[in-house]
């Protein structure tokens, strides 16, 4: 079930309405929405492809100085209710928590959020995914010196944090991740080595390339070769 920043809003507003009618004095409610997918890559075949995707809403309830909360990931209706039902018998039984309760109002942002440009738009392919693990392998493997492989991997993720309290906030932010790594082996027998090298970025274009990543991580195994421990001080 994928919701637009407005439905975010308008569907937790009426979660907190529907805590305040089964009798909370303040509410806040919060909605993580994620999506993620991963490629990874060994000695040149693909070892796992996944994908996962979760949304999670929190409730709390306050009855005077005592709190209550609990959390789902089921958003149907009947649940919902199951859920505010809980959360306001939970806070009737609560210990008095004198620390407990909303941020005053005069300390809540106002106005338009800040953009802070941490969502990127475009969302990567399996495809695409499986093409830098496979980049970042081979370039590692060709690095003189390097004899195996440990594997590679590409990875993206997105979120989405939604907050609506029942004293005037609202707000909402994304956020996404973009990251390639690789780890491989330098030497034979016993004078093996192992290394990696990786890199993340918020958008796409700012992420090393993955010929780049996978090249650091062999120079830094090969480096690594010969190595000895040094005297006590």
């Amino acid at each position: 079930m994928t919701r637009s920043d407005t439905d975010r809003l308008t569907w937790l507003s009426t979660l907190i309405d529907k805590a305040q009618q089964a009798g909370a004095t303040a509410a806040d409610a919060v909605l993580f929405t994620s999506i993620s997918q991963s490629a990874g890559w060994r000695l040149g075949k693909l070892e796992e492809l996944e994908r996962a995707e979760a949304q999670d809403v929190g409730l709390r309830v306050f009855i005077g100085q005592r709190q209550a909360i609990v959390s789902s990931t089921d958003h149907r209706p009947e649940s919902i209710d199951r859920l505010v039902e809980r959360a306001v018998a939970m806070a009737k039984i609560a210990p008095q928590d004198p620390w407990c309760g909303l941020a005053d109002a005069d300390l809540l942002a106002g106005g338009p959020a800040p953009e802070l440009d941490l969502a990127d738009s475009v969302e990567p392919t399996p495809e695409e995914l499986k093409t830098w693990a496979g980049e970042a392998e081979e370039a590692a493997l060709a690095v003189p010196g390097v004899t195996n492989s440990s594997g590679a991997g590409a990875s993206w993720d997105a979120s989405t944090i939604t907050l609506v309290t029942s004293h005037g906030f609202s707000g909402s932010y994304a956020g996404t991740h973009f990251s390639i790594s690789a780890s491989v082996v330098a030497g034979e027998g016993a004078d093996m080595e192992t290394d990696y090298d990786y890199a993340t970025a918020r958008h796409r274009a700012d992420l090393d390339s993955a010929a780049a990543i996978g090249t650091r991580a062999g120079e830094r195994t090969v480096r690594r070769l010969g190595a000895r421990k040094m005297p006590s001080a």
